[in-house]
This record gives structure tokens, C-alpha cells and sequence, in this order.
């Protein structure tokens, strides 16, 4: 289905939305950069099978939804999720963040509240602050680091994915995937709009979530990483984010790289549900 946001410069933003449908309990899956909802397909069986409502969708610019030419802040970005729970009428929903979609979990609860929600899963995810700045010291991603990504990006796209997905499932070098998952994760990043792919970029590197993340104190939270993670470092992101929550249940997969859904999808799944069931 697709799903319209009002708000923003290009008031009529089509999302393409995924909904299993059914009376099961909402879990709404946030993909990670540069891919798209498909990038769940580990996830989704999993969770229909045990009774789950599962809702994934594309972010602007990115696989089936719109490209507009602007919209790529977190404070769009969240309102688009907004958009998508009030269109589906959800509550008691579970928000799943991957990677930079953990961004627009953070955003979200900031931005419009955490009524609809039961509960949230960080996982893999870039807050607090990826951005290494003099009051961020411990930010993972220096300002070197980003200005190069960019410029790769913006040189050679087909170059650049293939570099980042080889690092996006490896661990010291080792690849944790078949190498028929990296091609298919490379198919979901050549449909990324450019224009919406170098804005996210911008986003995910930059933006201060130490806020946002107050606002998800009072929210039953699971902060699932890879300790291989080479893209969203752990001792940098996830490590942060549990401890700025203190309430917050911590796994930490052993062995696993940033696309840890895919590489190590059974404990994964098996962590998720386990939290989803308490």
C-alpha cells in the first residue's frame, strides 16, 4: 500500500508501505541505509509465524517510496513514521530501528510522543552521536571519516556499495554473509535516489540524538549490537545508548558485523522475540 505524508516542502510523499495485517500486536521494522524495507526478509517470516502484526516500509528516496528533492532531516524523517502509525491506526506498537532507522526511533518519541508505543528495539543503531566533535569525543565517526563517504559516493556509486557492503557484513575482514546476500543488499542500495542517499548520509552522521534519547526513558527498550560492528562501532553507539537508558535490556551478539539481522538472523530473531514476549 502506499501511504501519503503531508508535511514538508513536497506535501504529497508517497511511502510504500509492507502490513502482514491481522490482530497481532504491531511491530514496525525501520530500515537501515542506503536499502529498504526488503532488507527484512529475515525478520518478517519470523515475526508473522508468531502472531505479530509486521509492518515494514521504504524511507523516502529510497527502494518503492517517492523522491523528492528534500525531506532527508530526522525531523521529516520522524514525521513520516508519524505519518505511517496514524495512517494504520497503530497502538501498542513495537518501532524496530536499524542503524540509522534507530535515529528516527530516538526522533520519533522526541518529536510526537511515545503513546502509540509499548515498546523499542535499537538495533545496530547510530545514536547517540556518530559525529566525533569536541563535546563528543567519543563519537566513532570523525569528520575526515564522513567527508570521505561522501565524496566516494558522490564518485562512483557501483564502487562505493560494493565496498560497503562488503564492510557492512564482515568482521576483520571475513565476510559473515553468502556472498548471494551482499549481491541482493547491493540490488536494495542501487535503488536508492542519490540525492536521498547523500542527505541521509548527512543525517545519520551528524545528527544529536543525547536528547532525543531522554524521551525513551520511560519506554521498555532492547539495544541489540554486533560486537564486530565496523559501520556503527558498539563501544561508540550501542554501548552509549544503554547506558543513557539505564532501564534498557542489552544484547551483544557475539562475533557479528554491522548487518547482523542477516548474518546471525536466528539469535537475532530469537533475542527480538524473547523481547517482544515479555
Amino acid at each position: 500500500m502506499e501511504i501519503t505524508a503531508h508535511h514538508g516542502l513536497f506535501k504529497d510523499t508517497q511511502l510504500h508501505v509492507d502490513d502482514t495485517g491481522g490482530d497481532g500486536r504491531p511491530v514496525v521494522l525501520i530500515h537501515g541505509w542506503p536499502l529498504s524495507g526488503e532488507s527484512w526478509s529475515e525478520q518478517v517470516p519470523a515475526l508473522t509465524d508468531a502472531g505479530y502484526r509486521v509492518v515494514t516500509y521504504d524511507r523516502r528516496g529510497f527502494g518503492r517510496s517517492d523522491r523528492p528533492r528534500t525531506g532527508y532531516t530526522y525531523d521529516t524523517l520522524a514525521d513520516d513514521l508519524e505519518a505511517i502509525l496514524t495512517g494504520l491506526d497503530l497502538t501498542d506498537a513495537t518501532l524496530v530501528g536499524f542503524s540509522m532507522g534507530g535515529g528516527e526511533v530516538a526522533r520519533y518519541a522526541s518529536r510526537h510522543g511515545v503513546e502509540r508505543l509499548r515498546s523499542v528495539v535499537l538495533a545496530a543503531a547510530v545514536p547517540p552521536y556518530m559525529l566525533q566533535t569536541g563535546d563528543n569525543p567519543e563519537g566513532p565517526l570523525t569528520k575526515g571519516a564522513a567527508a570521505e563517504m561522501e565524496q566516494d559516493l558522490r564518485s562512483d556509486r557501483e564502487a562505493f556499495f560494493d565496498q560497503f557492503t562488503t564492510d557492512f557484513f564482515s568482521v576483520d575482514g571475513e565476510l559473515k554473509v553468502t556472498e548471494q546476500q551482499r549481491q541482493d543488499a547491493i540490488a536494495l542500495c542501487r535503488q536508492s535516489d542519490q540525492r536521498a542517499a547523500l542527505g541521509c548520509m548527512e543525517a545519520f552522521g551528524t545528527t544529536d540524538f543525547r536528547g532525543d534519547l531522554e524521551s525513551l526513558i520511560p519506554v521498555p527498550t532492547l539495544v541489540l549490537h554486533g560486537d564486530g560492528d565496523g559501520t556503527v562501532p558498539f563501544e561508540g553507539s550501542g554501548r552509549r545508548t544503554h547506558a543513557a537508558l539505564p532501564a534498557s535490556r542489552l544484547h551483544v551478539i557475539a562475533g557479528a558485523p554491522h548487518g547482523c539481522n542477516v548474518s546471525h538472523a536466528e539469535e537475532f530473531n530469537r533475542v527480538l522475540l524473547e523481547f517482544l514476549g515479555d
